[in-house]
Order: structure tokens, then sequence, then C-alpha cells
């Protein structure tokens, strides 16, 4: 499931960030990249500086934990901080699948759903759009600063070039408790009809089905 969060970050939240972010030393992204990534990977990704990481980590985790669409959707169990990247006039990142297990150090965790979130608005730069290949064909992706999209982390995609401006986006990765894609969708859309009935009729029995089959499918099918 490819889903969009629109609202992930407020305008003051993407202030900050760039406040933060500013002056801040960016080096070649392909030093975090592994083998077969390194060879396809163009761009520059914010060096090292705990205490500026510990801000912009608040922002963007404070963020997820109170945003329900990201709740419901991706099912978090473990959510990696996040790296910052920009790319400049000339840099791509060619079609790849993000690596299966993430972290350098334990706990390590499998890479289940990534998530971008645009940082710039689409306006102040030409190209950079987020290619994801589906069962549906390809899926373009540009979205206004603050949003973010959600998709399987075992999905071919890549960064088309960035011909004018800069790309700013933040990037993690999430260990969802419920591994498989297609069952966190099905289980995404359940509790959109869920919360729906939960509000218009709390007593109905039908309700009271469709409650209690989200809960007894999460349980079947979440892992710890």
């Amino acid at each position: 499931m490819l889903l969009s969060i629109p609202d992930l970050l407020n305008p003051a939240q993407i202030i900050k960030i760039h406040e933060t972010l500013a002056g801040a030393t960016f080096i070649d992204g392909k030093l975090s990249a592994g083998f077969a990534a390194s060879r396809v990977k163009h761009n520059e990704e914010l060096q090292p500086d705990p205490e500026r990481m510990q801000r912009l980590v608040r922002i963007i985790m404070a963020s997820l934990g109170h945003h329900e669409t990201f709740r419901f959707g991706v099912l978090p169990h473990r959510v990696a901080d996040p790296i910052f990247a920009r790319y400049q006039p000339g840099m791509a990142y060619g079609e790849h699948v993000d690596d299966p297990i993430m972290g350098s150090v334990s706990p390590r965790f499998r890479s289940d759903v990534s998530m971008t979130i645009f940082l710039n608005p689409p306006a102040s730069y030409d190209g950079g759009e987020l290619v994801i290949r589906t069962p549906f064909g390809e899926q373009s992706v540009k979205l206004d600063a603050g949003a973010a999209v959600v998709y399987p982390s075992a999905s071919l995609h890549r960064v088309a070039p960035v011909t004018r401006g800069e790309r700013l986006v933040a990037l993690t990765w999430i260990q969802s408790y419920v591994r498989d894609p297609a069952r966190r969708e099905l289980l995404y859309e359940l509790n959109l009809a869920r919360e729906q009935l939960l509000k218009t009729a709390p007593g109905e029995t039908t309700t009271a089905y469709v409650d209690r089959s989200y809960a007894n499918l999460l349980r079947m099918w979440g892992e710890l």
C-alpha cells in the first residue's frame, strides 16, 4: 500500500527544521549505503551531529506518535531515527530496494515500511519525484512540504534527477507489527470502516462485529 499523509508536519515544525538545518554540513550519501545502493545513489545526507539530530528527531517522532493515519496505516513496532537527505541539480537515486535489516547497533530491526517526508515546497525544485513501482505500474510522488508518503520497503523505487533547486527530505524505516503489506492494507481499510461505525452507530450489532473482527485479525497477524 502506498499511503500519503498530507499534514504530518505543520508549518511551524517545517520552519523549525529548516532553522535547525541552517549551516549544517551534508556529506556524500554513498557513505551510508550498502554495496548495491552505493552504485546508484547520488545525494547528500546530514553529517552526524548529536545535538542537532536530537532536536530534529524530537520534532519528527512527536508528529508520528500523534498522527492516526501513520499509526493505523503502518502499525509501527520500531521506528528508525530519520536521515535528512538533500538533492541538488544533477543528483538522483537509481532504482533500488531498501536494506531488509536496519540499524548499525542493537537492537537491529526488519524494515517493512519506508517513509519519505518532504521538507521543501514542490515548486521550489524541478525533478526529484519519488517513483515507486507498484502492481499497478509506476507511481510518481512529489508532495507539499510537511507531507509524507509510506510504502513497502521491498518496493523498487528511485528518485528522479533534480534539475533545479533543492530537494530536501527526511527518511525513516519502520518495522510493523504486521509484516505482510496486503494484511496491513486490509487492516487499515477495515479500521476506517470501524472508526466511522464507532462514531455514527456505536450501539449497533454490526459495529460490534467489525470492531471485534479488527481486534482479532490484528491479534492473529501481529508479531512482537
